[in-house]
Parts: structure tokens; C-alpha cells; sequence
């Protein structure tokens, strides 16, 4: 759109003419809404790769970073953000537990979940502790923007497979997965299980006791039937639920 009056910027969505106030133009440009953002993943590369991704968009800025689960709360809890960008695997507090206790405090914050996990049913697990938005690192470079500017206006942002795991989860089942029958917080034990974690560092990384912990892989071995810490591994990877760690 070509402007008739000098040195004025149109933003199409929401142009209001200008008002004259004697020989002087009042140009009244409607400012475009600014989403704040809260960077939250503990690889200083990452950030800064996401904050170059940004770069440049007009009506988005990143206006502080967290580094882990605890540094993550205490900015929501001081500052106010129009979109947490959360990595789902952080020191200390994280994941789905972490999902939670934002949303029990603050549960107007939209939360857009940034992981490594492809598999579905991590992104299912996010979005019912209160996540509104679920996108992998590797598609970040393409779909960042558009995913932050969806969780920002109030809508999901979630793929079609994720959509109908999310279908077929809230319908009876015959033959359920073995890995769905877990609890969030026995499926967060088992994805620390399978990278090689030992219970004593689950229990740090968690905050729970090491006799909770194996408590819970107790629970995990008889729910998916199996003996040994091999086969949860070969079973993560025959379904896509290991991945490399950063």
C-alpha cells in the first residue's frame, strides 16, 4: 500500500487515518501488538539459535532467558511473558512436573513446549499437564514464528498426529501401547531409565527419594511386563522414545 503522507508505515491489519492538528499530522498507526518472550532451555546454543530465528520479527521479543526448571519459576513468578518457550528436558525441575506448577500459579501463561522427543506421545503427556503448544527443535526453524504467534492468541498449536493421539486417548482402548499406561511421573522415570540414568541421579533430578524412585520402576517393569533395564531400552528405541542427549 503506496502512503500518501510522508514517512508513515502502514500496518494492514489496523490503519487508522491520521488526524491534522493545525499544519501538523497526527498520524494515527494503530502499534502492532508485542508478545514477550521467555526463552526457557539450559543450552546457551540453543538460545541463541532461537534468538536468531527471531530476530528481526516486529511483533516478537525475547525478554529474558531461564537455564533450568528453578530459574524458569522465578522469572514467571517476577516478570510477565505473553509466551513461555520451555524445553521439556532441563536440570532440575522440568518436564511435565514443571508444566504443572506453572499453570497452578500462573495459568493464563501460555506455555509453547520446545523438545528433542518426536515421539507422540511426549507431546500428548505436555499438552494435558496445560501446555498449549508443542513443536520439535528440529522444525523449529520453520514453524517457530507462526507457533508462537498461535499459542500467544489463545489457540493450540499441536500437529495432526498429536491431535488424534490426544482423540484416541480420551476413548476406550483394547490394546493399549504399553508405554501409555504409565503415569506422567512413572513415564518421567522411565524416560530417564532408558538413557542410562541411575535411580540415586532420577531422585536428584526429580526431588524425589531414591525409594520413591524405585518405587516407581518397580510400577514401570510390571505395567509394561517386563524383567530387566535391557528390555525397557530396546523397547524405547523399537518406539521412538530415546533420543540423543544434547
Amino acid at each position: 500500500m503506496t502512503s500518501a503522507w510522508p514517512d508513515v508505515q502502514y500496518n494492514s491489519a489496523k490503519f487508522v487515518a491520521p488526524h491534522h492538528i493545525g499544519d501538523v499530522p497526527n498520524y494515527g498507526i494503530a502499534p502492532i501488538p508485542m508478545i514477550r518472550i521467555l526463552i526457557a532451555d539450559d543450552h546457551t546454543i540453543m538460545r541463541e539459535g532461537l534468538k536468531r530465528i527471531l530476530d528481526g520479527i516486529e511483533d516478537i521479543q525475547v525478554v529474558a532467558e531461564a537455564v533450568d526448571g528453578l530459574d524458569t519459576l522465578d522469572k514467571v513468578r517476577t516478570k510477565e511473558f505473553d509466551v513461555l518457550l520451555l524445553d521439556l528436558s532441563m536440570p532440575g525441575r522440568s518436564g511435565v512436573d514443571l508444566i504443572r506448577q506453572i499453570k497452578d500459579e500462573l495459568p493464563k501463561l501460555p506455555i509453547l513446549v520446545l523438545t528433542m522427543h518426536e515421539e507422540e506421545q511426549y507431546a500428548v503427556r505436555a499438552i494435558r499437564a496445560g501446555a498449549r503448544g508443542y513443536l520439535t527443535k528440529e522444525s523449529a526453524g520453520t514453524q517457530l514464528v507462526t507457533a508462537l504467534r498461535k499459542v500467544a492468541s489463545g489457540r493450540p498449536y499441536i500437529s495432526i498426529e498429536v491431535a488424534e493421539q490426544l482423540a484416541m486417548n480420551a476413548m476406550p482402548a483394547d490394546d493399549n501401547v504399553p508405554h501409555t499406561l504409565l503415569s506422567d511421573r512413572e513415564f518421567e522415570v522411565f524416560s530417564h531409565l532408558v538413557k542410562g540414568k541411575s535411580v540415586t541421579e532420577i531422585g536428584d533430578l526429580l526431588h524425589l527419594s531414591v525409594k520413591t524412585v524405585s518405587t516407581h520402576k518397580t510400577r514401570i517393569m510390571q505395567k509394561m511386563n517386563m524383567n530387566t533395564l535391557s528390555d525397557l531400552v530396546q523397547y524405547a528405541v523399537a518406539h521412538h522414545l530415546l533420543v540423543p542427549q544434547a
